[in-house]
């Protein structure tokens, strides 16, 4: 008789396991074919200060170098001139004569990735031709420098297609309680899921996770950075309204990661039964750090 009864248990068991599975919607990864794709923006690298000694760029103390930095996007928004500012730090800047200017912008328009520009636009920035070190140098002298990068970026993120089911009850057409396929462009704040429910009768709501990707800070564009990651968002159709905690088209990420509500601000009509796409588009100000060691060594006197 146990022996039935536990039978009897473990095949209920198995049941409720298998009926939990089949009703758990699943997340949609993004999908790459409206957009290229990818978690970058602008990526930075410097040029070469000197030749390679042990994997360090060298020089002589009594020699100049090019102090230079190449800008390249990488993802899918093209960047306007003076969008992008870049900064040099490190080293004193008493230590080293000869550079003009320690903080500049972009003067070109940086392309997009698209399938006619594979690698991105790119732009070189000069601060000195003839850097040299001031100071003196007893044997070997390193210094690392550091470039800061702080630019205006976007996101776009494209819902093919919204369920607008008015009576939830047809099984026509299209399902509203599910994860919905999505395309994100290339960015450093990118998309993680976007799930489709509702918020009462009539009224389909859109959560959009959202998550940093990179390894930079972000901002809202012309404000400051600072301890809160902040950015804002604009929907392409004003029969909808979006928060993010509460606060109407902007989002505060928590570490590297924010929740957006989008819902309808009015019931669908009766007997609503269509599909919609819809668009976001995330603007922020992004910001990213490298750095390149030089060794400097001392010349026979």
């Amino acid at each position: 008789m146990k022996t039935k009864i536990y039978l009897a248990l473990f095949s209920l068991l198995v049941v409720s396991m298998l009926l939990l599975t089949s009703c758990t919607k699943k997340e949609i990864a993004p999908t790459s074919t409206v957009f290229m794709g990818g978690t970058r923006g602008v990526v930075l690298e410097f040029e070469p200060f000197g030749v390679e000694e042990n994997n360090i760029y060298t020089i002589f103390d009594t020699e100049t170098f090019p102090l230079e930095v190449t800008l390249r996007n990488k993802g899918e928004y093209e960047i306007k001139p003076g969008d992008v500012s870049v900064s040099l730090l490190g080293p004193s800047q008493k230590e080293f004569t000869g550079i003009a200017s320690w903080e500049l912008k972009n003067k070109d328009t940086l392309d997009k990735i698209s399938e006619l520009i594979i690698q991105g636009g790119e732009e070189t920035i000069t601060f000195a031709t003839d850097a040299k070190y001031a100071g003196e140098v007893v044997g070997l002298q390193e210094r690392t420098w550091f470039s800061n990068l702080d630019y205006n970026y976007e996101t776009y993120l494209l819902i093919p297609e919204v369920c607008l089911k008015e009576d939830l009850t047809d099984t026509r057409v299209c399902e509203v309680a599910e994860f919905k396929n999505f395309h994100v462009s290339g960015a450093p704040v990118s998309v993680k899921s976007v799930e489709q429910s509702t918020a009462g009768k009539g009224i389909m709501a859109l959560k959009i996770k959202i998550y940093n990707a990179g390894s930079g800070k972000v901002a809202k564009q012309g404000q400051e950075f600072g301890t809160r990651e902040e950015l804002t968002y604009t929907i392409d159709d004003a029969d909808w309204e979006c928060k993010s905690g509460g606060k109407v088209d902007e989002a505060r990420l928590i570490t590297g990661e924010a929740e957006i509500l989008c819902k309808l601000k009015e019931p669908l009509a009766k007997d609503t039964l269509a599909t919609q796409q819809i668009k976001l588009t995330l603007q922020y100000k992004y910001r990213d750090l490298i750095q390149e060691k030089l060794a400097i060594k001392e010349s026979a006197r």
